[in-house]
């Protein structure tokens, strides 16, 4: 790459480039209570989150593993989990600011929906929410069929040189997300113009992992999570890992190690509607550290292949605002904001 700045990238210092199921139970409004009603004790009850994604994604699987963790450990008590997929997560995002003031509806998000904000040029927007916590970090898996003739890097990157548009490359994001920002970054630093890249975007990880299955993409950019399964049966082939370090239980170097100067990770977490009283957004927190502290978050983390990278409240607030404007920058800086 060409500046230091877009040398590496970390969660924590970004600078790359950049109607679903039916709800079932009885909907909330702004008037519709407060988790905490009836006093702080005992576990949260009433409480609904939304998966702005399809199922099977990696919103999805996080978001029923916190409500699964949470119930468990009577944290919370009957949490509804339900999808509210379109638009790289905007459909769902403003659904949660337009319950202003709903203590009892959370959503799952990440990076994604950092991006989708600006390539989908939502009205409502991560600011206009209230930060609860940030969960994981998982790095990025560069994937191609189980047949495909491509075996390493190297042999991806000579075919994506010499014919780029005929050299498609899916992802489960919107511009602006993980699985989109992992490929134009591994364009730029191998000698491949961002505007030649032929990015085919799916709405979820299930419909991402067919297109590849189908060979309806060359290669995919996908959290290494979503894949790992396919890889150990032999239906997928992980060429490359974008962490710093080699995945634990993956069989596959980082792009470092295969001479691609190139780090960078997802994350995901949690956001509430605005304009809840600090009480709730309080027991939301407590709710969630303690979840964080229990032995079977720590069971999920491990079997999830997850990286811990948990932020809480104001401090996964600051996190949210520095994502938001490295985002919308390096998306500006190459036309796609």
């Amino acid at each position: 790459m060409r500046t230091a700045s877009l040398r590496k990238l970390t969660v924590g210092a970004l600078s790359g480039l950049a109607a679903g199921l039916v709800l079932t139970g009885c909907g909330t409004t702004a008037e519709g209570g407060s988790a905490s009603e009836g006093g702080g004790e005992g576990p949260i009850s009433g409480l609904r989150l939304m998966v702005p994604n399809s199922p099977g994604s990696g919103y999805d699987t996080t978001g029923r593993e916190v409500a699964k963790v949470l119930e468990e450990e009577e944290l919370a008590a009957n949490i509804e989990v339900f999808n509210l997929e379109g638009a790289g997560g905007t459909v769902g995002l403003q659904r949660l600011v337009n319950e202003e003031g709903n203590a009892e509806l959370l959503m799952q998000m990440g990076l994604g929906v950092v991006g989708a904000q600006f390539s989908n040029q939502s009205e409502a927007t991560l600011d206009q929410t209230t930060p609860i916590a940030k969960l994981i970090e998982e790095a990025e898996a560069i994937v191609v069929p189980g047949d495909s003739p491509f075996q390493s890097i190297d042999d991806l990157v000579t075919a994506w040189k010499a014919d780029p548009g005929n050299t498609p490359v899916g992802g489960a994001s919107n511009p602006g997300g993980p699985d989109h920002l992992t490929p134009m970054l591994l364009a730029q630093e191998v000698g491949v113009k961002p505007a030649d890249v032929n990015y085919v975007p799916y709405d979820g990880g299930g419909e991402l992992l067919a297109g590849i299955l189908g060979g309806d993409v060359a290669f995919a950019a996908t959290g290494v999570g979503e894949v790992t399964e396919s890889a150990a049966a032999g239906d997928v082939r992980i060429l490359a890992v974008t962490s710093e370090e080699p995945v634990e239980g993956v069989d596959a170097p980082t792009l470092t190690e295969e001479g691609v100067d190139l780090v960078f990770a997802n994350w995901r977490g949690i956001v509430a509607a605005p304009g809840i009283s600090d009480e709730d957004r309080q027991r939301f927190v407590d709710a969630i550290e303690e979840m964080h502290g229990s032995d079977a978050w720590q069971q999920v983390l491990e079997d999830q292949g997850w990286t811990d990278a948990f932020l809480t409240g104001d401090e996964f607030g600051d996190f949210l605002t520095e994502e938001s404007e490295r985002v919308q920058s390096v998306m500006s800086e190459l036309g796609l904001a």
